[in-house]
């Protein structure tokens, strides 16, 4: 099993919800969700880091909230108002140390180095 274990995913009608989590068996100051749908480039969602500071991407912004645990090692997606646009494999992502950048920096799948092994999210209309 990896540093990264991701759950929650499912298949769900438009209008539904869905959350997803993903236990981190270290401490990491900055964790991510990313999805990938098929033939389409890993694109981020989401990004908190252990202050709490969020970053979400422009599709997602008001539908779906990150958080995370009090242990800090546990990370959350509440996804809702879910579309079929939305379906794709979803990853869990972390980066041990912090990042000085933009929005577009901490959403990038170049700033992360430990990958989950993603969770499935479907969404039919």
């Amino acid at each position: 099993q990896g540093q990264l274990v991701e759950s929650g995913g499912g298949s769900v009608q438009a209008g539904g919800t869905l959350r997803l989590s993903c236990a981190n068996s270290r401490y990491s100051y900055l964790m991510a969700w990313f999805r990938q749908a098929p033939g389409k480039e890993r694109e981020g969602v989401a990004v908190i880091d252990s202050d709490g500071t969020t970053t979400y991407s422009d599709p997602v912004k008001g539908r779906f909230t990150i958080s995370r645990g009090n242990d800090k090692n546990t990370l959350y997606l509440q996804m809702n108002s879910l579309q079929p646009e939305d379906t794709a494999m979803y990853y869990c992502a972390a980066r041990d140390a912090s990042v000085d950048g933009s929005d577009w920096i901490r959403l990038s799948k170049y700033t992360y180095p430990y990958w989950g092994q993603g969770t499935q999210v479907t969404v039919s209309s």
